[in-house]
């Protein structure tokens, strides 16, 4: 009876066929394009040149671009962090049977992750600002004001000071992914190391990290991928500067195409953006697989 209504293939793939087609638009698409593009000197007119693979030789070659890549590693670092770590500390706290109102908690920590990155690149530059940033206000009542700076044009802080509204940010967002693993946990086996005498560090790092192993490696992927990619508060904080100390690999895509038309070798940098961001990737995710392994065997 069950088999005679469920739905035929070919009523399946029609379902699917809208949504396939639109991703495949929406993604495939414009990756191909550009890997055409990239293949030509093109300021972005009618006329193109062939010139093969020599857009690729020459970003192997582009100190900018490395650099870049090591501020995208640089955030990339910084955010598994200051996002995962911090926001696994928050699960556990609110796991608490202390703890009250989780609710409530939860949804002002998700909250700042639904507003939009350039909102968020302004606020933050009004905090940092010299004349009216908060952060300077807070020097001077404390009696620190020889401590003020103009903080965004500091080449040694700035890659820190963008990495704080990132990491404030998408706390809550991990943190809602994290708790709903942690609430899968039979309570039992929490229960069971609280007679045995484990303490709260104890329990977080040697029951409920390696139960939620999966759960954190998607969100180490996320983040990955997030941080890889980031542009929008950056360009909006910095623009890469000062000088070119806060430039990331999006950043200096978007100014070779942009602001230079150079948009043969700007869709080279994108091509070569979705290649590393595919090897960290999957470098980031054996990595934790490894981790994960060797901490279960000596369990």
């Amino acid at each position: 009876m069950l088999s005679s209504i469920r739905p035929k293939n070919r009523v399946i793939y029609a379902y699917l066929l809208f949504p396939v087609a639109l991703y495949v638009f929406s993604v495939f698409l414009p990756l191909l394009t550009a890997g055409y593009y990239s293949l030509f000197e093109w300021k972005g007119g009618p006329s193109k040149t062939f010139i093969g693979l020599e857009n690729y030789l020459g970003l192997l070659n582009d100190s900018l671009f490395w650099e870049s890549f090591s501020h995208n590693i640089y955030l990339v670092i910084a955010c598994i962090i200051g996002q995962v770590g911090i926001a696994f500390i928050f699960v556990m706290m609110l796991s608490s049977n202390l703890v009250k109102l989780k609710g409530i908690h939860r949804t002002f920590g998700f909250f700042p992750s639904t507003v939009s990155a350039v909102s968020i690149g302004f606020i933050w530059t009004m905090v940092y600002d010299y004349r009216r940033g908060i952060l300077n206000w807070f020097l001077e009542l404390i009696g620190k004001g020889d401590a003020a700076k103009v903080w965004l044009n500091e080449p040694t802080l700035v890659m820190l000071l963008i990495s704080i509204p990132l990491i404030w940010q998408f706390i809550g967002y991990y943190m809602v992914i994290l708790l709903s693993a942690t609430t899968s946990i039979d309570k039992e086996i929490i229960e069971s190391s609280q007679i045995d005498g484990a303490n709260a560090f104890q329990r977080a790092i040697h029951i409920v990290l390696p139960l939620i192993k999966n759960t954190l490696l998607v969100c180490i992927t996320l983040c990955v991928a997030g941080n890889m990619k980031a542009f929008d508060h950056i360009y909006v904080m910095t623009k890469g500067g000062p000088g070119t100390s806060s430039m990331v690999m999006a950043l200096y895509g978007y100014t070779v195409s942009f602001n230079q038309q150079n948009m043969g070798y700007g869709s080279a940098i994108s091509i070569g953006i979705f290649v590393i961001s595919l090897l960290v990737i999957g470098g980031a995710q054996l990595l934790v697989k490894t981790l994960t392994r060797e901490k279960g065997e000596k369990a």
